[in-house]
């Protein structure tokens, strides 16, 4: 993780896909985790695969697969943040 924002340090991109990239951290370090890609959110776009409530907690939108009823899996998306 930090090699990986050490390179966004040296040479922003737009848009980055990170796939369960916190996985190992504990609840502690996924706070600072999200809070740090929070604030390089702001020159990059971040689509992050997660499974975790802490990250979860702290995007702007959600999208996921539900499956209420054994295989019929229907799409969700949810909008947590404004535009200002």
């Amino acid at each position: 993780i930090a090699i990986l924002f050490a390179m966004l340090k040296l040479k922003p991109t737009p848009f980055c896909f990170l796939d369960e990239i916190e996985a190992a951290l504990d609840d502690a370090n996924i706070d600072n985790f999200a809070e740090y890609l929070r604030g390089y959110s702001r020159s990059t776009q971040f689509v992050v695969v997660t499974h975790r409530k802490g990250t979860m907690e702290r995007c702007d939108c959600l999208y996921g697969v539900s499956m209420a009823e054994k295989g019929v899996s229907r799409m969700v998306s949810l909008k947590l943040r404004g535009d200002g």
